[in-house]
């Protein structure tokens, strides 16, 4: 079930009337509610795989109370032993279904060349959502080892932890210590949360019908048949990839937070105005917060984080870059475009002394606008040509693109680029550039407030602590920061100015999404994942 789809405009109400309905003191009975509409939710796609999803939730499950009971006995090597075991039934089931085939198609290309008989590939349907729910279910388990939280006894309670519909299939991965807790909670109807959540739910479908799906017109088309056009075609579809992938995860996690925000809960914030950042490090503070979060903690820091010296501090980061890249996809192509943003952040961090050096030599102001716009320019094409990779159907496309690119050119091409070359009618192109405006000038805002915010919290800590203002993460590959909520700054206007903004987003969703009136519902791409 789509978020984007009539079916999910019939569920969604009907879960939130048969919830409020029932009383809050009963709150057994509502997560269980939940934890049916949950399931109901997830069979959508393949009623047989609810059983892999309760499976992996069974498994974690036992394991967080095995763990806590060898804790409790001082019995450490049985806890790493419970800890071991669930990571490995869990990432088995991962490979398994995720990386099987890719695993024979590279054993055959090793055999191919030796002469011996090819291996043949299985005939498997990935489990959509299966990355997100598995890393929210091994972070619990992991967090009980590391006596965060106390391991939960109840398993329909668990089961819902990993299971809420709201953010099952695409994140954002939560944490057991900011979610589960949520599950007690008493959630009234509150008119003031609902108008909030309800909102982030219209932005949510204007990013993705609006931006995304309007944007892919071009980008597939290009990316399809690549040969058939110029190399600044394919730079000017890539650089509307990065925008595209944006929206499209961007607003699946909008209406993610939203749908969670109107039942009464909360979910952490997945994006931060991504392109306002000044550096590749700056991007990944504000892209895929929960994975990068979920790296960081529980890949990261294991391995020794920058405890150990600067050499290790490198290997780990192309480490965790590597298997993020990996986690994205079973194609190489995936793999490189980690390991390229792995080389960026070790890169920045070895070239500090010099690149200070040369600030000082040419007197360069950080504070002045024209740098940091310098910064986010060189920070997007390098995020952008990472995108690339990522596009493209393999590794051997990427490079075969790239030399499209360089051998053909052609940059007077893009000045007589026709609009119906492009794919879209002059109205639909003229409203999806009024759409990415509005998208640049929210982000702005939500950039402005951000700074302006963590500044502020900067200068407290210095004055209370006397420490600097700088990250103080001893071991995070990135430190996060909380995004601002430029809703809660629309709803506190007036009635006239807030209508303006719900029926403008809802028009243009209606009129120009995609195919305008004819418009079919798409898939998020992150569901591939």
């Amino acid at each position: 079930m789509l978020f984007n789809s009539l079916n999910y405009l019939i569920f969604f109400p009907i879960v939130i009337l048969f919830y409020f309905a029932i009383p809050a003191k009963f709150k057994e009975i509502r997560n269980f509610w939940l934890l049916i509409a949950s399931y109901f939710f997830y069979m959508n796609w393949n009623a047989a795989y609810a059983l892999l999803l309760f499976g992996s939730t069974f498994v974690t499950y036992l394991a967080g109370i095995l763990i806590e009971k060898a804790k409790e006995k001082k019995k450490l090597s049985l806890a790493k032993w419970m800890l071991g075991i669930s990571f490995a039934i869990n990432i088995g089931i991962l490979f398994f279904y995720k990386y099987i085939n890719f695993f024979i198609l590279n054993i055959n290309r090793i055999l191919g060349l030796t002469g011996s008989n090819e291996m043949g590939a299985l005939d498997i349907l990935l489990p959509v959502g299966i990355s997100f729910y598995i890393f929210q279910a091994l972070g619990y388990t992991m967090d009980v080892y590391r006596e965060k939280i106390k391991a939960t006894k109840n398993l329909f309670r668990y089961m819902l932890f990993v299971s809420f519909f709201p953010q099952l299939v695409a994140g954002p991965i939560e944490r057991s210590t900011n979610l589960l807790k949520q599950f007690d909670e008493d959630h009234n109807f509150d008119t003031d949360r609902i108008r909030e959540g309800l909102l982030t739910m219209l932005w949510g479908l204007f990013m993705k019908i609006m931006i995304a799906d309007n944007l892919a017109v071009y980008i597939d088309s290009v990316y399809e048949n690549y040969p058939a056009y110029t190399g600044i075609e394919i730079i000017l579809a890539t650089m509307m990839f990065a925008f595209q992938i944006y929206c499209d995860f961007g607003g699946y996690t909008y209406l993610a937070i939203g749908s969670a925000k109107v039942l009464g809960f909360t979910l952490m914030e997945n994006f931060n105005a991504p392109y306002q950042a000044t550096s590749v490090k700056d991007f990944w503070r504000r892209w895929h917060i929960s994975l990068t979060g979920w790296f960081t903690d529980y890949l990261y820091i294991p391995l020794g984080g920058n405890r150990k010296g600067k050499m290790r501090k490198y290997i780990n980061t192309f480490i965790v870059f590597f298997v993020s890249g990996l986690w994205h996809g079973a194609s190489w192509s995936y793999v490189v475009w980690g390991v390229i943003n792995g080389i960026y952040l070790i890169v920045q961090d070895a070239t500090i002394a010099a690149r200070q050096k040369v600030k000082q030599f040419f007197h360069v102001r950080e504070d002045r606008f024209s740098y940091r716009l310098g910064c986010g320019l060189v920070t997007f094409f390098l995020v952008d040509f990472s995108w690339l990779f990522f596009r493209a159907k393999s590794l051997g496309t990427a490079v075969d693109i790239l030399k499209q690119i360089v051998f053909s050119l052609q940059p007077a091409k893009l000045f007589g680029l026709a609009v119906n070359r492009m794919g879209y009618s002059m109205q639909q192109l003229v409203a999806l550039i009024i759409a990415m405006l509005l998208l640049f000038a929210f982000d702005i805002l939500k950039n402005h407030i951000y700074l302006s915010t963590k500044q502020a919290g900067q200068k407290q800590k210095e004055i209370s602590t006397g420490q600097s203002g700088q990250d103080q993460g001893e071991n995070a590959i990135v430190q996060t920061g909380q995004p601002a909520n430029v809703f809660q700054i629309v709803l506190s206007q007036g009635m006239w100015f807030r209508w303006f903004v719900y029926l403008g987003l809802l028009f243009m969703i209606l009129v120009y999404g995609a195919y305008g009136l004819e418009y079919t519902q798409t898939e998020f791409i992150y569901f591939q994942f």
